[in-house]
Order: C-alpha cells, then structure tokens, then sequence
C-alpha cells in the first residue's frame, strides 16, 4: 500500500486546494490534502503532529506577509515549507527562503510543484537516513564504549585473580593446618572452620567474576540443577534484600543436565536481578525446577530443539512485567529499559547464549504491570553426576619420601606448601622462578621425581620450565599450580601431569602429589645419557 503524502494547505480558495490535490496525485505523488484557512486551524493542525508537507498563501486575512512560516518554523521546524502564491514578488520569495522556506511558487507557474515536491521528499529521506545514521553511530559508539568496559574488566577480573587466589591459597592452607592440629573440642575450632568456610566462599566469587568476564573456560558436566540452586541460595537471598520475598520450590526428582556449574549460575543470577530491578518496593520472587515433556519449540532458541525430556527451570516475579514490544528486543545485545549507568544490556543476551549453547531454548511469559515469567528448557540427561576433583580426592596415604622440586614465586604460598609437603615426608628442593630452578635442579636430577610449578612467573613461565627439564628427564612428573585457569597449557592427554587450581587445601594438594607419583612412568631417559642430559642443564642459564 502506497503511503499517502499528507499536505497542509493553507489557503482560502477551495478550488486551489483541488488544483493542487490534482496536479500532485496526476504527478505520481498520492497524497490527501487538508485545507485550512485562518491562523487558529493552522497552528491548530501543526500542533497535531500529522503533516508531511505544508504549502501556504503568501499573504491572507488575519496573516501578515509570509506569517505562516514564521508559525510553521516555530511548530513543525522539520516539515518542508512551500509558498504557493499569486501575490508574492521575486523579492519576498528569496527573503522567505533565505528565512527558511523550502521554495516560493508562482500559482501561474505550478508546473514546478511536482518536481519541486520530489526534490523536497528526496532531501527529506535523505536527511532522515542521516539522523538514523547519526544515530546507528552513536549507538555503536555507546557498545563500542561498553565493550571496553567490559574488556577491561576482564583484564582486570584476570589479573586479580590470580594474586587473589594466592592469598585464598595461604588463608585456606593454614586454617586447615589449624584444624588438623586442633582437637575437636578446641574452643577456637568453630572460628578456624568459619575461617576456611569464608576462603571457600570467596573462591566461589571468584570463579564466578572469571565466569562473567569470559576468563573461566567452559566446563560442561553432568550436574544436578537442584544442588546447583541450593548452592548459591544464600548469595541469591543477600543479593535482592530484605523486602523481596524469595522461595524455592525445587522437584524431587533427580534433575541432571549437562553444563557448566558456573554458567547455570550466572544464568539464574541475570534472571534474579532483572527481578529485583522489576520490584522496586518489595515483592515475591519465585525459582522452580520441574522435569519436562517438552511438546513445543521454546519461542527463543536458535538450533532446533526436538520433543523429549527437559529440565525445565523457571524464574519467576511479581514485578512491573514486560510489554509485548520490548519483549521483541529484550535479549538484544546492549538493550536495556534501565536508566544510564545502571544496565549493560548485555544479561539477557547472556542468559540466551548460555541456554541456547547448552543446547535448549526458553519462553517469556509478561504482561505489563503482571509480573514476568522466565521457562528455561535444557535437556535432560541420564548420566553420573561428576564430582569436582577437589571433593573427590582421597585423603589418605599422601606420605611419601620423593623428592619434589617445588618452584612458585609467591614466598608465602611456596613456605606452606614446602612445609607440609615436608611434614609428609618428601624431600622438598624449592626455587622462586624458573631460572633459579633450573640451577638448583642440578644436583638432584638424578632422584627428583616430581617438579611442582606455578604456572605465571616472571622471567620464564612454569610450563617453559617443565619443557626444558623433559628434556633432560623425559620420565619427570609435572603438577602444575595456577590462580587463573586460562592459564592452562600442558598436554591434556599426558598420564604423568596434572594441573591444580589455585586456591586448594594442603590435603587437596597432598592427594594431587601422591596421586600422580603413583602413575607408573611410561618413557624413560637412558641411563647412558644421563651425564650429558646434567652437563646440560648446568647450562641453563641462558634461559
């Protein structure tokens, strides 16, 4: 359907209405034309906002000589201004355009009109897609800005998080170093627990800090929903406040899926304070778990998502709700209904990539003033629910009496862990960096079974160092320590490494050690090349 070109026309004479109505529909331009006669209707019609092009008399009753301009320039200044009239002279034309009038036609020469007209609406669509394009600039400026922001703070979340898992490394280690020397009654024991438990605590934080700034890589494993959520209750509790009342009605049935803990996470904490955002004043906020027969495709999805058993996790509020036309961009990237400085935009496109990427969909049930409802579908899988490694090691026989080249820049972390790793026995030879350990190596390299190594240090890095002492002991055992987990770079599919993250408890890293001194070697160094393989290591110092 052809847009019609709606036109003010002011003007006393109807039949000039007409005329004009004609020769511009005759002219390919359809239009509906609306005459208008004193200086009431006139300013009265501007006012309503509906006009695309004005044309006007140059002089009428109750107007004085070009009037109507000065009245258009004043309440529609955007609207293409044409004079038709038989009373203007050349003079008062190039005055009235140099005042802002788009042209000034003669009624004895409406010849000109229609080209007059097409070039005016060419100028105008050209002028609006500018703005837009000032816009679309403004706007990719704003994410370009955002992003950085977001950039930054993904440095920032990696650079922190390693010296503070340093830290939680030493606070954790000595408060079950305590608690291992404690006796059960001990009066400070309860204290020492809270202690470690609060260390425990801040670990969690910041795998989720790593998580959100995309630092953390993904790791997918089979999981129940329902021990994820009671996980992060009291995080969720203290995060919407005391007049948010929040229940969760979880399902009895095992509720397995396959996911990154972390992200299932990140998932429900978007969700939870878009809710708390929706309820200014208080409210209820519900979180449900449900298995699901799933019989239609979830409305936001991006791979097809076939019928069958779903973990259905819903989140839902009793807030301000959603209207139906910002539902249709809520999950674009940097949308956002709250005001500067308080939303990135960027936690519901989250929330889409991580269920989409765990390969399921969600729905979106809101009305204005009704609260909102959040169905998220993932697939539902039968497999084992895997156990963290540091649950899942065995506590007993880590004495041992190897010798362990122990290289970790962080003086305090490096006197605990040699400390403990003495009290079980083994022969701990340390070093501050990796240069100083491939001299202090020397000596020992004949018996040293196992190097225990951070990963970032200055000078040369923990994995450089474990390449140039494979060379010289191919059969060496490698267990690497790190505080930022992409700062993994060992061979995923060698029996004799392993990696621990930081920060750990001396029992966590007693059974790491023990564990992988116990795999049997699989290459060995001949004996014969041991002198020279020593001769060159004493060399090491050009590294």
């Amino acid at each position: 359907m052809t847009t019609l070109l709606r036109v003010l026309h002011l003007e006393t004479n109807p039949q000039e209405s007409e005329r004009i109505e004609e020769l511009l529909t005759d002219g390919g331009l359809a239009c509906a034309v609306r005459r208008v006669e004193t200086r009431g209707t006139f300013t009265a019609a501007l006012n309503e906002d509906q006009t695309d092009l004005i044309l006007a008399e140059f002089s009428m009753p109750e107007c004085g000589e070009g009037a109507a301009l000065e009245w258009a320039r004043r309440l529609a200044h955007d609207v293409p201004f044409i004079f038709v009239s038989a009373s203007a002279t050349e003079t008062a034309c190039i005055e009235q355009m140099q005042r802002g009038a788009t042209d000034c036609i003669p009624k004895n020469g409406l010849g000109r009109l229609v080209p007059s007209v097409r070039r005016v609406l060419r100028e105008r669509e050209a002028q609006v897609a500018r703005k837009h394009a000032e816009e679309a600039l403004v706007q990719t400026e704003m994410q370009l800005r955002q992003l950085q922001k977001l950039e930054a703070v993904g440095r920032l979340a990696g650079g922190l998080a390693h010296d503070f898992n340093n830290l939680l490394t030493i606070i954790m280690g000595h408060s079950q170093v305590l608690l291992n020397e404690m006796g059960a009654e001990h009066p400070l024991r309860n204290r020492v627990e809270e202690m470690r438990n609060a260390g425990d605590r801040a670990r969690v934080l910041i795998r989720q800090l790593l998580a959100f700034s995309r630092k953390q890589p993904s790791g997918a494993k089979v999981q129940s929903l329902n021990a994820t959520l009671s996980n992060i209750e009291t995080m969720l509790r203290r995060l919407i406040g005391a007049d948010i009342q929040l229940t969760l009605r979880l399902s009895m049935d095992a509720l397995k899926i396959n996911a990154d803990p972390a992200l299932v996470e990140q998932i429900v904490m978007n969700l939870v304070v878009n809710a708390r955002d929706a309820m200014p004043t208080g409210g209820k906020l519900t979180i449900e778990t449900a298995s699901a027969k799933l019989d239609h495709e979830p409305r936001y999805h991006v791979n097809p998502i076939p019928p069958g058993e779903y973990v259905r996790l819903s989140v839902s509020d009793t807030g301000c709700g959603i209207s139906s036309e910002v539902q249709e961009q809520i999950f674009k990237p940097f949308f956002t209904t709250k005001e500067e400085g308080k939303g990135t935009g960027l936690g519901l496109s989250t929330v889409l990539g991580i269920v989409t990427g765990s390969g399921g969909g969600l729905d979106v049930i809101s009305e204005s003033g009704m609260g909102t409802r959040f169905d998220i579908y993932l697939p539902r899988v039968a497999g084992e629910i895997e156990v963290p490694p540091e649950e899942n090691l065995l506590l007993q026989l880590t004495e041992g009496h190897e010798t362990i080249l122990l290289v970790e820049d962080e003086e305090d972390v490096r006197t605990l862990i040699r400390d403990e790793l003495r009290k079980l026995g083994y022969c701990v030879v340390e070093a501050r960096n990796g240069v100083e350990a491939c001299l202090v190596a020397t000596p020992h390299i004949g018996k040293l079974k196992l190097l225990l190594t951070d990963i970032v240090m200055p000078g040369m890095s923990g994995t450089e160092l474990a390449g140039h002492l494979r060379v010289i002991k191919p059969e060496l055992k490698l267990l690497f320590i790190s505080g930022c987990a992409d700062d993994v770079g060992i061979e995923a599919n060698d029996p004799a490494t392993a990696y621990l993250q930081k920060p750990f408890t001396p029992d966590a890293l007693a059974s790491s050690v023990r564990e992988l001194l116990n795999v049997k070697p699989t290459n060995r160094i001949n004996v014969r090349q041991q002198p020279e393989a020593i001769e060159q290591l004493g060399s090491v110092e050009r590294f």
